[in-house]
């Protein structure tokens, strides 16, 4: 991979006068095949567009009230105060105990972390029939939800036999593909019929089909990439295809709030990991610029790589990533970047292409982009695209295109319709519909919560919409009472999130009609009414969903 990814600029080479690296030096030492730098007619129109971009650009990360942070710690250490006394209480029998637990054996390290397990125990399991709910239908706009009873405090669960149809802001279904009729649907029938259910095999063992090849071929088009390759499993894209990316004297840096598949597939290569505050580009152009000076610790070495790993839309967060000025530190300092658009695809963009489209950007300028096909295509698996030269050292040395089982022909055909009608292949404007429909779902919704006066995170264009509970008794009766009044939704909190800010996290589709928007608002204002959620103090921020034109008739 050495000779796909190039090498950095070594930490003796040439400064300027002033301190700085003369760049100037490395431009031609850079072999991914892309052009670096801006162009001399193209600097003006460059810098016109990084004001635009900037101008519109808009996230909120209010801070936490002190007051509410202070009643939130105290909450916790009061549950931490309560389940010592029970673990106590357990210990002597008084209190019968349902946990797992594992004999004590000497010279055996114990395979739970105490407080891990402490917490699962005293904590979570107090409030557990908020997660793990049973859902009976497909993830549209609607679900139907089995009601569920506790008799032991939520040891052990029960059906009622009661069910619930409520509405849906819990899933990833942002394009509204998830569904059980349609022409997505009659292709995937009718491929199940012609192909079956799976391949048995890996790719490089007869479980090659002409479908594999098209979605191929298909997502490369889509990306505008020259390649691309599809692997049956999100988390693995990430996890498995890393270490075959970076090793032993290569150096990624991380943002904070990369995802867990990212953070596995990291330490998996091998090479050195470093963090930066999320999205902060001082911090990471600081630490890009110690990286090209010092080189590696001890020999200081150049490093082989240097991997800028970002995504496109944090799910926790709801903020978009600053792709416009990582592009321009990766330039800068010759490194490479690896875009997770696992949130992002099909749902930004005025193509529904990705941040990649949503900031107006060349994707050759990516080196690596990385999405999955579970939350706007309603299926399953993930890619990635990139050169020629990338996609072919993929195939032969990715462990999770090489050792796994091929995609079922019915996923990737889900996955090839959905595709075909975003970018209009079948000769409608359906695609066009979602995209806008959605982004003026995103932006209506997070308006009118801003001005409600309730904490909301992320990018007024991230159909990920996080809400500020904060005290853990909140999180719980917010979950149940919303369910209660006919709306499902996602509560999370630590260790998911820091412990001061657990959170409501809805997920907008363009599925949802205003209606069912409003009634959401509504439901938000009587739950949020009852636990008192409206903290913010800052000024409701000036955007609106007036400039999105919508397609009536696709």
């Amino acid at each position: 991979m050495a000779t796909e990814l190039g090498d950095t600029p070594k930490p003796n080479d040439p400064v300027e006068p002033n301190g700085k690296k003369n760049l100037q030096v490395y431009e031609s030492s850079h072999k991914n095949g892309l052009t670096n730098g801006i162009k001399e007619h193209d600097k003006k129109r460059a810098q016109n567009h990084v004001s635009k971009w900037q101008d519109d650009f808009y996230e909120s990360f209010e801070e936490t009230p002190l007051l509410v942070a202070i009643l939130t710690y105290l909450g916790y250490a009061l549950l931490v105060v309560i389940g010592q006394i029970r673990d106590l209480m357990r210990a002597y029998g008084i209190e019968k105990d349902k946990s797992c637990t594992e004999p004590k054996l000497e010279g055996f390290v114990p395979l739970y972390q105490s407080w891990e397990s402490f917490y699962t125990r005293n904590v979570y399991r107090r409030i557990r029939d908020c997660w793990n709910r049973v859902v009976a239908s497909e993830p549209g706009t609607r679900i139907t939800i089995l009601d569920r009873h506790s008799c032991d405090h939520g040891w052990t669960f029960e059906l009622t036999g009661k069910k619930l149809n409520v509405m849906n802001f819990g899933s990833y279904n942002y394009l509204g593909f998830a569904e059980n009729n349609g022409p997505c649907a009659d292709a995937v029938h009718e491929t199940t019929n012609s192909y079956g259910v799976g391949v048995c095999a890996s790719r490089q063992e007869m479980g090659y089909l002409d479908v594999h090849r098209e979605l191929d071929e298909l997502v490369a088009e889509y990306l505008g990439v020259e390649a691309a390759i599809t692997v049956p499993m999100g988390f693995a894209t990430n996890s498995m295809n890393m270490p075959s990316l970076v090793s032993k004297g290569s150096l990624i840096l991380s943002d904070e709030l990369n995802h867990a598949s990212l953070i596995l597939g990291s330490r998996l290569s091998g090479a050195l990991i470093r963090t930066y505050k999320h999205n902060d580009m001082a911090d990471l152009e600081r630490k890009l610029r110690d990286a090209v000076c010092e080189g590696q610790p001890r020999t200081h070495r150049p490093w082989k790589k240097i991997l800028i790993v970002v995504e496109g839309v944090y799910s926790m967060e709801g903020s978009i990533v600053r792709l416009p000025d990582v592009l321009r530190l990766k330039k800068k300092y010759k490194a490479y970047v690896y875009l997770d658009e696992a949130h992002s695809i099909g749902a930004m963009g005025p193509h529904g292409k990705g941040v990649v489209d949503y900031f107006g950007l060349d994707p050759h300028d990516v080196d690596i982009m990385m999405g999955t096909f579970t939350k706007s295509f309603g299926s399953a698996g993930g890619y990635i695209g990139g050169s020629k030269s990338l996609i072919n050292h993929l195939r032969c040395h990715s462990h999770s295109f090489i050792y796994s089982t091929a995609m079922s022909p019915p996923v990737a055909k889900q996955i090839i319709s959905c595709m075909r009608i975003i970018m209009g292949k079948d000769g409608t404007k359906e695609g066009m519909k979602r995209i806008r429909q959605l982004a003026w779902n995103t932006r209506y919704f997070r308006r009118h919560l801003h001005n409600r006066g309730y904490i909301i995170y992320g990018n007024k264009d991230s159909p990920v919409v996080p809400l500020l509970l904060y005290m853990p008794s909140k999180v719980a009766m917010f979950s149940r009472e919303t369910l209660r009044r006919g709306m499902a939704t996602v509560v999370v909190g630590f260790p998911a999130t820091p412990l001061i800010e657990t959170r409501a996290r809805f997920c907008l589709s363009a599925a949802h009609t205003k209606e069912m928007l409003d009634e959401a608002i509504k439901i938000i204002d009587d739950v949020g009414d009852l636990l008192r959620l409206r903290y913010s103090s800052l000024p409701a921020p000036d955007f609106s969903e007036d400039g999105i034109q919508l397609i009536e008739e696709a």
